[in-house]
């Protein structure tokens, strides 16, 4: 465990929330072995065959599987996520304690699975929502992040959809491998990220008990309709917020690329690409009000904005100055749109192109 990762155990019990996590998100729609082992290699063999068609797609070149695949179940999925929140967390949960002062046995104990508990009810919900994730962060000797595919996930959607398991499998692996691709193939990507995500944590000034306090405030004011935030809003002084609009942008051209590579590659090999856009898409609103209002609160409304959003800003880009002239923006931070300039393309285009 990493010191920060070690560090962010004190104020929340991992292992409590990959439990809880695990517990909640149940195991996934009913498969034979025989079933669960084909859906296994054909996933694997999908993110193979993506990679080159996303690179004639993009132009991208990534590296040799420096970030490897992983298809993995449910718990998987939780465990790697809970893993990599401790990562990121540690250095926040460390000043915060640092400030308020280590808490006594008794209460760091009873706090920390608390916490505990509240993570591992939020990774329950995504788990049965998250059908696959690059994780840039994960950091391992040879390697420069990671794929995950959630294989459960993948074959519940599709009987859902009523897809084709093999046009839609693809279809998935499309999106996800162009995510891949585009931190391997963008080496100052992750580490870019990483800085902005360290500006956020480090402006946090929250107490701890404030902190939950904010977060039950929040909760009642959703549910209630006196407001439509996400518990991000709880984090955005103007401070935070100059820099979550930044953050936005480079989500939005992330999200936005990866769903413009699988909808432009897709009809090249996916026969039924067109009906699973249309049910795909109408699915993303969310089921049933619980659904909903998790949905609100997790920031999902937002993430599905910057699907729509940066999908519009690629298209028009690449319209205006052809692929070529789009992959400016991966040349450095700088050529990176702003939020302003994913909701007007001609914007970035104007300032990078001249």
């Amino acid at each position: 465990m990493s010191e920060g990762a070690a560090g962010s155990a004190r104020m929340v019990d991992w292992d409590l929330a990959v439990r809880v996590g695990s517990r909640l998100v149940g195991e996934g729609p009913r498969v034979s072995r025989r079933e669960a082992a084909d859906a296994v290699a054909e996933l694997r063999a999908g993110a193979d065959r993506s990679t080159q068609l996303v690179r004639d797609y993009t132009g991208l070149v990534a590296t040799e599987r420096s970030a490897p695949v992983l298809v993995v179940d449910r718990p998987g999925w939780i465990q790697a996520n809970a893993d990599g929140f401790a990562t990121i967390m540690g250095p926040l949960l460390d000043r915060l304690t640092e400030k308020k002062g280590p808490p006594g046995g008794l209460t760091q104990a009873i706090g920390s699975r608390v916490t505990g508990v509240e993570v591992g009810t939020m990774l329950g919900f995504l788990g049965s929502k998250v059908l696959g994730q690059f994780d840039p962060f994960h950091d391992q000797p040879g390697e420069q992040g990671r794929l995950l595919l959630v294989a459960p996930n993948i074959v519940h959607v599709e009987r859902e959809l009523g897809a084709d398991p093999h046009d839609f499998r693809l279809w998935v692996c499309l999106h996800e491998e162009t995510h891949r691709v585009q931190f391997t193939a963008v080496p100052w990507m992750t580490e870019h990220l990483r800085s902005l995500m360290g500006e956020i944590l480090s402006s946090v000034q929250t107490d701890p008990a404030e902190l939950v306090g904010d977060l039950v405030r929040k909760l009642g004011d959703v549910r209630g309709g006196r407001s439509d935030g996400s518990l991000l809003d709880l984090f955005a002084s103007p401070e935070q917020k100059a820099v979550i609009d930044r953050v936005t942008g480079v989500m939005s051209l992330l999200e936005g690329h990866a769903d413009v590579v699988m909808d432009g590659v897709g009809p090249e090999v996916i026969p039924s690409v067109a009906q699973i856009r249309r049910k795909f898409t109408e699915r993303r609103k969310g089921v049933g009000a619980l659904d909903r209002l998790l949905r609100r609160l997790l920031g999902l409304d937002q993430k599905m904005a910057q699907y729509r959003d940066g999908a519009v800003f690629v298209r028009a880009a690449v319209d205006k100055v052809g692929m070529d002239g789009f992959n400016a923006v991966w040349a450095g931070p700088d050529n990176l749109p702003s939020k302003a300039e994913i909701l007007d393309p001609a914007l970035w285009v104007a300032r990078v192109h001249g």
